[in-house]
């Protein structure tokens, strides 16, 4: 009991292992009877291993990648420290020259890197020489083996990919009584038993373009006997034709090169699709084996979980229910819970996900899919049916989960096993679970769509519909509904204030408030994420008892998990309903680095502007209005009853992003941030101008959806925008001017109020094109001549009818939305706009997007105005670190130690 190990890691990996040895598994066979299996990952151009140059650049802030692993990681840096000393190093500063290698291995072991990805799955290969030698040692070898193993000096080889190292090496090599024909007889078995392919899809161009990336592949290959890699290979026959070939290659230990084994002719180009789906089953008939465990290339293994694949992989023997099963699901672990407090919380909701999620699914349910990565195929079966990935550009941008479909279809069986698990990174960034919700969320639109989901709901009987409705479309589809809700009864009430309804129902009777209440604080519940929390809460409390899951809990709360939820249900349900509205889903690459980073308003700005922003100062100047002119509101009880939830939606779909930014409330951060928006909105811009640098390039982007929707798509979008000028109907009767009248006219007349106002902004847009540049005293004047005009005005309503100069400001309530709306369809009827119209267009939705941008940025500019915000956020950002003791502040200070 003395020597439980301090580092919290290997307890956890101690503790899963000798509680999994309990449960029911089926028995190993020899390593020469056990089924042969294949490891395939797909690749594009991630990091393969960090570079000195990524380790020591520092951020703004002073802060390297090297520098922050070394403080979330302080005695895992020690104890590679310790063993660099014990390898011959003297000077800590020779951790930059002759020790470079370990240092860039130690620190891409810490990332989301292919060669960590290796390194995990090279562990099965190790396992097996293990285990291989042990079936077939005598007591004998075992001793001298075990007293061979205690006098080795180093290491062995955890951080390096030293092969020379590994025990089963050295015990086959030292144990004298082993027959001379039988020596080193594990290797020829592991072997033949495992294979490793990576499908390297464009390292033909890269190596061709000589890239470090190819460099460090030939690395990988070299120190991993097991290991293959396929790429596609594109030769140049002359006269513009192409010839396109599947390659697979290995390092040759005697010739000391790269080798090619195969060359396999295909029929055309391989990218049809999103790239990933092919780059798979391309590669596919390059594996070995019975089954095929597809690995993700942010995946991890452990070797004690290796010792158990054996076990796994007999249950392909077994029946469950009428069949035997043709894809095994795995136990994933998430091992990116620590970088920070967002990453927790992903880390959280994804953990109850591929346990407890998964384990009912499959039993008794029913109804699991391929969801995560580290399951396993019977190779045969998929080969025969089709491949594994379906490859269709957008419908299948969520390629795992139409395995599964198709397994379901064709009378597969897939089930869920505990006792073994795999590792796997998620993203850690708000940005980064953005692009990732989003990437999901418009994969499911284009499920909804597809003819898989179709098929599935024709064939399944009731409970298992309702299981995949639930598991697939239905969760995207209530957390739509959620939110739709929200709109339905603001705008609702908006509209019962304004007609005068409400008014009269009041005097009537006063308990139906109550009621509503009730019920709207029902809906807070939902949309607070605690029923999102609720299977993370029991899963916690399975796993690591009810106390510790309830402060869990707690301390999720006080971190503002619930603003981040409520926040990532606004991104779910935007891309959702755009995808099922108008397709077009896109793959979006997420990016796996840490995030210690201060992410500009602009960029901030340009993910959530369409999505979250303006969809919250909607619902934020609803509400006001509301406050205004409900004859309930006058009663502060009751307003703050009934419109609570919604107004904490509105908050935390403005305020996230900046909550959850490092630094996003430091006062002269803010200040550049700002004058850095107010470029990128007047940045005119050439042809090759980026979203990140022109607004008006970000604004075509933005409405690229409209380009390419049918004809039902636009026009549901014009009928969803019509509801803006809800506002102008509403409030117009309630001006001054309109003394009472609740005459048709008053409407209609209000009309003449936007277009003079649009008949002055273009008069001032003539103006400055034709005069600003050579005759500005023209420019000027014209400037001038329309506010005298429209003091002249004023003052005649003023004088003539019963306008009052309160109608000024409540006007601007009305038009404001009316403009927007206008602009929303002008969007859409975008091809029957002369251009210069158009052109006006463009105007006005930068006028806006500057309103927007000024809206969202008040309450940032004041928070980090306030004294104490900046060192509040960063402890609600990085606590997790905190309480390890960590010294995140240094981060920010960049105080080298």
């Amino acid at each position: 009991m003395n020597t439980i190990p301090e580092n919290l890691e290997a307890r956890r990996r101690i503790a899963f292992f000798s509680n999994s040895l309990f449960m029911s598994m089926p028995h190993a066979p020899q390593v020469e009877k056990m089924m042969a299996f294949s490891v395939l990952t797909p690749y594009y151009n991630e990091e393969v291993l960090y570079s000195r140059e990524q380790l020591r650049t520092e951020n703004e802030d002073g802060v390297s990648t090297l520098y922050y692993l070394q403080t979330i990681y302080a005695d895992e840096w020690k104890n590679f420290m310790q063993r660099m000393r014990r390898e011959g190093m003297e000077k800590d500063g020779e951790i930059w020259t002759t020790k470079l290698r370990d240092l860039r291995l130690w620190a891409s072991y810490r990332g989301q890197t292919l060669g960590r990805t290796v390194r995990g799955m090279m562990y099965y290969y190790r396992a097996l020489k293990m285990l291989a030698f042990l079936d077939s040692a005598s007591e004998m070898d075992i001793k001298e083996g075990s007293r061979e193993l205690g006098s080795m000096r180093r290491d062995n080889g955890l951080d390096s990919f030293d092969s020379e190292s590994s025990p089963s090496k050295s015990l086959s090599r030292n144990s004298s009584s082993v027959n001379l024909l039988f020596k080193g007889h594990e290797y020829g078995t592991a072997l033949m038993k495992y294979t490793y392919v990576v499908a390297c899809q464009i390292y033909g161009a890269q190596k061709a373009k000589k890239d470090p990336h190819a460099e460090e592949i030939l690395y990988l290959m070299k120190n991993n006997e097991a290991l293959r890699v396929a790429y596609v290979d594109e030769v140049n026959t002359g006269r513009d034709e192409m010839e396109y070939y599947s390659v697979l290659v290995k390092y040759d230990q005697q010739l000391d090169k790269e080798v090619e084994i195969y060359r396999v002719k295909l029929p055309g180009p391989l990218k049809l699709g999103e790239g990933k789906p092919e780059n798979q089953n391309h590669a596919l008939i390059f594996t070995r084996g019975d089954a095929v465990q597809t690995i993700d290339m942010n995946q991890d293994n452990y070797f004690e979980e290796a010792l158990k694949m054996r076990n796994l992989l007999e249950e392909y023997r077994h029946y469950y229910g009428a069949r035997k099963p043709t894809i095994l699901g795995v136990r994933e672990h998430i091992f990116t819970g620590s970088v920070s407090s967002l990453a927790w919380f992903m880390s959280a909701q994804e953990t109850s996900f591929v346990t407890l999620g998964q384990r009912v699914l499959a039993n008794p349910l029913k109804i699991r899919m391929h969801y995560g990565h580290p399951d396993v195929f019977d190779r045969f079966w998929f080969m025969t049916r089709g491949g594994i990935s379906k490859a269709s550009r957008v419908i299948n941008i969520s390629e795992d989960i139409f395995a599964g479909f198709n397994c379901t279809l064709r009378g597969g069986n897939i089930t869920h096993h505990e006792y073994i698990q795999v590792g796997k990174g998620r993203d850690v960034g708000l940005n980064q679970i953005s692009m990732f919700e989003a990437k999901v969320a418009s994969g499911n639109g284009e499920q909804t769509l597809s003819r898989d989901v179709y098929r599935l709901g024709h064939r399944l009987d009731f409970f298992r519909m309702l299981s995949f409705f639930y598991t697939t479309v239905g969760f995207f589809l209530n957390t739509m509904m959620v939110i739709l809700t929200v709109y339905a009864f603001l705008w609702g009430r908006l509209y019962l204030a304004l007609s005068g309804v409400e008014g009269s129902a009041l005097a009537d009777n006063s308990s139906n408030n109550k009621a509503l209440g009730a019920i709207l604080n029902q809906q807070f519940i939902i949309q607070l994420g605690l029923f999102t929390a609720l299977p993370m809460i029991v899963e916690n409390s399975l796993e690591h008892g009810f106390l510790e899951a309830i402060w869990d809990f707690l301390t999720m709360q006080l971190q503002l998990s619930s603003v981040f939820y409520t926040f990532s249900m606004g991104t779910r349900t935007h891309y959702f309903g755009r995808t099922i509205l108008h397709g077009g889903a896109k793959y979006r690459a997420t990016g796996r680095g840490f995030v210690v980073q201060h992410k500009s308003f602009a960029e901030n700005y340009r993910l959530y502007a369409r999505s979250h922003f303006v969809k919250a100062i909607e619902l934020g100047l609803i509400l006001v209005v509301y406050a205004a002119y409900s004859p309930v509101a006058k009663d502060t009880f009751v307003y703050i009853a009934m419109t609570i939830s919604s107004w904490f939606l509105v908050v935390s779909w403005i305020m996230a992003p900046f909550v959850f930014n490092p630094s996003g409330f430091d006062w002269l951060k803010t200040v550049y941030d700002f004058d850095d928006f107010m470029n990128w909105i007047w940045y005119q811009g050439g042809v090759f101008a980026k979203s990140e640098q022109s607004w008006e390039r970000w604004w075509y982007e933005e409405q690229d959806h409209l380009r390419t929707t049918g004809l039902w798509g636009k026009l549901l979008d014009v009928i969803l925008d019509l509801r803006f000028f809800f506002f102008q109907y509403g409030i117009v009767y309630q001006l001054g001017i309109a003394a009472g009248s609740t005459s048709i006219a008053v409407y209609l007349l209000s009309w003449i109020y936007v277009v003079v106002a649009f008949g002055f902004f273009l008069m001032v847009a003539y103006a400055r094109n034709k005069y600003a540049a050579k005759e500005h005293i023209y420019y000027r004047m014209v400037q001038f001549l329309i506010i005298v005009l429209g003091i002249f005005v004023i003052i005649a309503l003023l004088q003539f009818t019963s306008f009052k100069f309160t109608d000024v400001f409540t006007s601007l309530l009305a038009f404001i939305p009316t403009g927007w709306g206008i602009l929303l369809i002008a969007q859409v009827l975008r091809p029957f706009l002369p251009a210069i119209l158009w052109e006006a267009v463009v105007s006005v939705a930068r006028l806006y997007d500057i309103l927007f941008g000024v809206i969202v940025m008040v309450p940032v500019a004041f928070l980090s105005w306030m004294p104490g915000f900046q060192s509040m956020q960063t402890r609600i950002l990085f606590n997790e670190a905190f309480s390890r003791g960590l010294r995140i502040f240094q981060l920010f200070t960049g105080k080298k130690s």
